[in-house]
């Protein structure tokens, strides 16, 4: 494991609900405040997806780009309002990267152009791989970079895995093994069904995962809307909580008799021990979504697989990562948002490892 600076937030910020809750409402209104980078020049493009899934996507690409970031979110949301993602993409692209974001299956404008729901990485992990030979098409050079936040997260270990499966020592739709770097997930989903009992035990906790759960209802309605007939509305009018939603809407569409099955199947944690490409994984011991049992399992399958990079930090809430000013002295850091900086360090530093 390369030494990274410490992650140092300022004293207000160390909780984890308290980070995660500034950082959604202070970020979301003053996020451009923060740097002096331009957004990439993006040209809007609908790639296809696994099972034929045509899946809305903005793309850049630098004079003289290096390699490429092809990256989505969390668990509701789409491009426009995704100012997290977007952060990502102004930093990446000024250092030199192609990027290429995405509305993943069900969400923004990927679902008007389809109604089919989400798998949380079991399909869309070859989304990933498919947009990166398309993109490779439209002169976005290799290696390319996984990457996600939150449930977004989980999705990009799932295509880290998912390119070593489908290219196995030979190529898919053009692309070969070398051309996959690896990824980067910031506060991944690892165990959504532990999670998701420990989420509910408190009334700060209920409450965020009351918020979630409206989202996704609101998703519901909205495919309910663009493609009439594919979804029961009855069905949409019981979720009610995100297990609800997966129980009503998902599984049966997967194939899956319970949601227990569906999250121990897409769960990313027991996926650690298959990834066999250079993998960062940022996590915070204080993030309020997920249950701390997970962590000492985590630490310990990154302790098994050297593909793995862990940064384990106490604090950073659920992605937040805000950075204290002694902080971004001590990084080196030319803006308050330590996980992204670490990031890209930790891309280049593959970089160097590699040439």
């Amino acid at each position: 494991m390369l030494c990274y600076s410490a992650y140092n937030p300022p004293l207000f910020l160390k909780n984890g609900v308290a980070m995660t809750l500034y950082t959604a409402l202070w970020g979301e209104r003053y996020w451009q405040q923060t740097t002096l980078l331009a957004e990439p020049p993006y040209h809007t493009t609908v790639l296809i997806g696994g099972q034929g899934v045509p899946i809305f996507s903005w793309v850049a690409i630098p004079k003289n780009a290096h390699s490429t970031i092809i990256a989505t979110y969390g668990i509701t949301g789409e491009l426009d309002q995704q100012w997290f993602l977007r952060l990502l993409g102004l930093k990446a692209y000024a250092q030199g990267y192609a990027v290429v974001l995405f509305d993943w299956r069900a969400h923004g404008k990927t679902a008007e152009l389809s109604p089919t729901l989400v798998s949380d990485g079991l399909y869309e992990g070859e989304d990933f791989v498919r947009i990166a030979a398309a993109a490779a098409k439209m002169g976005c050079p290799s290696k390319f970079w996984f990457t996600g936040f939150s449930l977004g997260g989980q999705l990009a270990l799932w295509a880290v895995k998912t390119a070593t499966d489908l290219i196995q020592g030979g190529e898919f739709l053009g692309l070969q093994d070398s051309d996959i770097g690896g990824g980067v997930a910031i506060c991944p989903s690892l165990d959504s069904r532990r999670s998701l009992k420990y989420l509910v035990k408190k009334p700060i906790s209920r409450y965020l995962e009351k918020a979630i759960a409206s989202n996704l209802k609101k998703l519901a309605w909205r495919i309910h809307d663009l493609h009439p007939g594919t979804i029961d509305p009855a069905a949409i009018e019981r979720v009610n909580s995100i297990w609800a939603f997966d129980h009503e809407l998902v599984i049966s569409r997967l194939g899956f008799d319970s949601v227990e099955a569906y999250y121990e199947a897409s769960s990313a944690l027991q996926l650690l021990p298959q990834i066999s490409k250079p993998t960062l994984i940022l996590y915070a011991a204080d993030d309020p979504l997920f249950h701390p049992d997970i962590i000492p399992e985590l630490q310990a399958a990154c302790a098994i697989n050297t593909a793995l990079d862990l940064l384990l930090t106490p604090y950073g809430g659920h992605v937040g990562y805000v950075s204290s000013k002694a902080g971004q002295r001590q990084a080196e850091d030319p803006d308050i948002w330590w996980a992204w900086n670490r990031t890209l360090q930790w891309l280049d530093n593959q970089r160097e490892i590699k040439s």
